[in-house]
C-alpha cells in the first residue's frame, strides 16, 4: 500500500506529473484523469489540491516561470564579474531547457499561446525573467527603459536559439550553445551606442 504523502509533497507531485502529461498530450487533449491516472492517485484526490484543469493550468505554468527565474537570479548572483553573469545565466538558461523539456514545452509553446489568460501567465514569466536580466545590466546612460527593452531582447534570443535546438532535436551540447549565445548578447552589450 502506498504511503501518504504530506499534502505539499503531493501536490508538488501532482504538478510533476502534470509536466510530463500536458507536454506529451497538449492542454486539450488531457483530462484529470489522464493526470490522476499517471500519479497513482484518484480523480477525487487531485480535485483536492486543483478545482479544475485549468487551475491546474495556470498554476503550472506560473511555477514554470517562477522556477526559470529563480535558477537565472541564483546563478547570476553568484558571479564575479558582468561577463561571467551573462555565461552563468546562459548556462543557467541552456541547462534548464535541456533537463525540463516538456517544462520549456509548456511554457513556451503549444497551447499556453492560444488562450488569454495562458498568455498573461506566460507573459508575466517572461517580464519577471527579463527584470531579472534587467538588473544585470550595466551600461552607463542606460536608463531602466532601455535597460528592460535590451533584456526582452536577450530573453527573446535565447528563446528562439532554445526553441530551434528543441524543434530540430539537434545534438548539441546546452553548454556551448550557452557560450555562443552570451557572446553574442556580451559583444552586443559591449558595442552599445548610448544616446
Amino acid at each position: 500500500m502506498r504511503s501518504r504523502l504530506p499534502a505539499a509533497q503531493r501536490r508538488q507531485q501532482l504538478l510533476d506529473v502534470a509536466v510530463t502529461t500536458f507536454s506529451k498530450q497538449g492542454y486539450s487533449n488531457t483530462s484529470m484523469n489522464d493526470i490522476a491516472d499517471a500519479a497513482g492517485v484518484t480523480k477525487p484526490v487531485l480535485y483536492q489540491h486543483f478545482n479544475s484543469k485549468r487551475a491546474l493550468f495556470l498554476e503550472l505554468l506560473s511555477e514554470l516561470g517562477d522556477r526559470l527565474r529563480a535558477e537565472l537570479a541564483e546563478v547570476t548572483s553568484g558571479a564575479d564579474s558582468p561577463r561571467l553573469q551573462v555565461e552563468a545565466g546562459m548556462r543557467a538558461y541552456f541547462r534548464w531547457v535541456a533537463e525540463h523539456q516538456g517544462g520549456f514545452e509548456i511554457l513556451f509553446s503549444g497551447d499556453s499561446r492560444f488562450d488569454t489568460e495562458f498568455v498573461r501567465v506566460v507573459v508575466q514569466a517572461e517580464k519577471d525573467i527579463a527584470d531579472t536580466v534587467a538588473a544585470l545590466i550595466v551600461v552607463e546612460g542606460l536608463d531602466t527603459q532601455r535597460r528592460r527593452l535590451l533584456a526582452m531582447g536577450i530573453v527573446g534570443m535565447a528563446e528562439r536559439v532554445a526553441r530551434y535546438w528543441m524543434d530540430r532535436k539537434l545534438d548539441l551540447d546546452p553548454d556551448e550553445m550557452a557560450a555562443h549565445v552570451a557572446d553574442l548578447a556580451w559583444n552586443g552589450l559591449r558595442g552599445l551606442r548610448v544616446p
